[in-house]
């Protein structure tokens, strides 16, 4: 072997782990995860973040086909580039094992419906690498895929990863190891079935179930351990039983049709012990794991063989090992551990306690270089506070309590009356939220209408003819003038849309919301809209960076025709704006501002702590109404969370409406 074995002489459990919580492979995203837009188009189902803390661990992403059934597609990746330095043919189907492994936490009907699209990056031409990109292909292509019984019908491919440069006189290169990035996709029988790594602590005794597809091979080359002390070493980790494999994700599939499942997480990046932290980190609780005869400490904790770690309930555990038997896998599974009622994570390995260390130490290894990252892009104060939030152990993370009941329908006696009032769906250049603003007010009971600004501008659409208009989310006009502000002026300076803006708010019989871009917009023509002199304009977040949040609000006692029956509800709400912070400086009146919502922290306090408010808006304010309550206007997006699926989390009482739908149903009770 050109490659030596992995010295691991004195290594100390500890010092690795904190060590691989901090690799950029292994650590917290998060910096990455909450700048990108996660809830538009109101199909998400599952996004990165996971359970009460909202901590970026999911497995897979899974999308609904419609707003109003529950299947839809998933989405995961797999990939092992650091393997192929050693052995590229395994590099690629571990790839694909990962892939596999990730998306298993959906449900999928079979291993068959899963498609991949393979991007393959190599360094054409360099000695060597022509060759070992040829045994890739076929090793995956022609062997493990069929053999699994999986199709790509897609990918792509990057075939000049080397570069060269003079420096001194002297040549430099940097050559890539070839690279295969494997994306599974597949149609998804029930998206409210995800499973989450979130371990839960509300549903009894419970019991963890590591199933080793490794087979206590524990090999160790190319891992997250091997790369934080710069070694590769030679006997790496390979997809050796693709039958196995398919084993596994026929029993996942079957555990989450028969409800067994509190739990999954997939064995990767930072192997056993890190599958184990991060879903403590999300469960926000201690776990107690007992390891023996399975190696020695390192190989068993830190292997990135495939595999995974099941949470059931105490009760559940031979009805689980049952279905595992019958998939063959009962060799490969071993009952490792329960959750403490302390924060503290302790594993012990052969008798010898490795790790006792408490669940926030750990946790903030894990996030330290996300904040670090954040900071450096961000307002490093804001990025310092969301650190810091971590050291909060009593921390109940989000929750709900509603002061009405969202199986109440309101709206029922006007939805069976057949009569659905004409509905403004109003959007702009740039706008991106109004088909998930539609599906809203169509499930309740109105007749949405696709309006563009230009079918008013040119005579298409008179506004006379409806009840109700919305300006929907998204980024007019690029947010060039600010965001809202290119929008608002193609009303404030065209005679025509003036005028027909105008007499639709002074009607005594429509009303109005705007959400996110159409709040910034409806801000800014005060003029036109009674009774909102003293609302505010919206400006740049505190943190300096668009923010996709998951945020609880409390809904304040006020005028507005679309919250009534909801006040004094905490309840949380998708949020994604770069431009929320509310700013009354150009009227001078906050007091006077007719509050319809604010941010609360998740103790239900109104906040101005960061990522809890996540613009910084002074005493939380996220949405406002006018004196007469026709008019509304909010940052965050209630026509995102309409369904209890579509919420990243929710309790589990909820049914099959979520309670922001209330909001629309009020709308047409209104209309009456």
């Amino acid at each position: 072997f050109e490659k030596p074995e992995l010295d691991l002489a004195g290594i100390k459990v500890d010092a690795a782990l904190e060590r691989i919580l901090k690799l950029p492979t292994v650590a917290s995203k998060n910096f990455l995860i909450t700048i990108g837009d996660r809830s538009v188009t109101g199909l998400v189902a599952r996004d990165q973040m996971v359970g009460p803390w909202q901590v970026p661990v999911a497995d897979c992403a899974v999308t609904l086909a419609d707003h109003h059934g529950f299947q839809g597609e998933a989405m995961a990746m797999g990939e092992r580039a650091p393997l192929a330095l050693i052995d590229a043919p395994a590099s690629g189907r571990m790839a694909v094992g990962e892939a596999i492994t990730n998306i298993a936490a959906a449900s999928i009907a079979n291993i068959g419906d899963i498609k991949l699209s393979a991007n393959w990056m190599a360094a054409c031409g360099h000695a060597g690498e022509d060759a070992l990109l040829y045994d890739t292909v076929e090793a995956v292509g022609m062997e493990l895929c069929p053999e699994l019984g999986i199709a790509i019908p897609v990918g792509k491919d990057s075939l000049s990863m080397k570069t060269v440069w003079q420096d001194d006189g002297r040549t430099k290169s940097v050559t890539s190891p070839l690279s295969l990035i494997v994306t599974a996709f597949a149609p998804v029988t029930d998206a409210a079935k995800t499973c989450t790594p979130q371990l839960r602590s509300d549903h009894g005794d419970t019991d963890l179930i590591y199933i080793d597809l490794g087979k206590g091979k524990n090999r160790l080359a190319a891992s997250a351990l091997a790369q934080v002390y710069s070694q590769v070493g030679h006997h790496g980790p390979d997809l050796d039983d693709p039958a196995a494999l398919k084993h596994f994700f026929n029993a996942i599939q079957q555990l989450k049709q028969d409800d067994l499942l509190l739990a999954y997480h997939d064995r990767s990046d930072g192997g056993l012990i890190g599958t184990l932290c991060e879903m403590a980190f999300a469960g926000h609780c201690g776990i107690d794991v007992n390891l023996n005869a399975l190696g020695d400490a390192l190989p068993v904790l830190f292997n990135e063989e495939l595999g995974a770690v099941l949470q059931v309930r105490h009760c559940d555990v031979e009805e689980t090992l049952s279905v595992l038997r019958e998939d063959d896998l009962l060799n490969h599974c071993h009952v490792i551990g329960s959750l403490r009622d302390d924060q503290q994570i302790v594993i012990t390995v052969n008798g010898e306690q490795v790790i006792n260390e408490s669940r926030i130490t750990l946790h903030r290894f894990w996030a330290e270089t996300s904040y670090q990252m954040q900071a450096l892009r961000d307002n490093p104060d804001c990025a310092k506070q969301e650190f810091d939030g971590l050291l909060d152990a009593s921390d109940p993370g989000l929750h709900a309590n509603l002061t009405f009941d969202p199986v109440d329908h309101v709206a029922a006696p006007f939805i069976v009356s057949g009569v659905r009032p004409k509905m403004a769906i109003l959007r702009e250049q740039g706008v991106n939220g109004q088909i998930e603003m539609a599906a809203a007010f169509d499930h309740a009971g109105f007749t949405a209408v696709d309006v563009h600004m230009s079918d008013i501008l040119e005579g298409r659409v008179d506004l006379a003819d409806f009840k109700g208009l919305v300006a929907c989310g998204g980024f007019s006009y690029g947010d060039v003038l600010g965001a809202g502000r290119g929008w608002a002026s193609t009303v404030l300076h065209n005679d025509k849309a003036r005028q027909q803006f105008s007499d639709f708010f002074n009607r005594q019989d429509t009303f109005a919301l705007g959400v996110c871009n159409g709040c910034q917009m409806l801000s800014q023509l005060k003029e036109l809209i009674p009774g909102s002199e003293h609302w505010p304009r919206f400006e740049r977040n505190v943190s300096e960076q668009f923010e996709a949040r998951f945020a609880l609000v409390e809904i304040v006692e006020s005028a507005s025709i679309l919250l009534q029956g909801m006040a004094g509800s905490v309840m949380p709400i998708a949020v994604a704006h770069g431009e929320g912070r509310a700013d009354f400086s150009a009227t001078g009146s906050q007091e006077d501002a007719l509050i319809a919502m604010r941010f609360v922290d998740n103790n239900g306090q109104v906040t101005e702590q960061y990522p809890q408010n996540p613009n910084g808006s002074a005493e939380g304010i996220t949405a406002l109404t006018t004196t007469d309550g026709r008019v509304t206007i909010m940052m965050p997006h209630p026509e995102r969370v309409i369904r209890t699926v579509q919420h990243s989390w929710h309790p589990d009482n909820w049914g099959k409406d979520g309670p922001w739908l209330r909001l629309f149903h009020n709308a047409r009770k209104w209309v009456g």
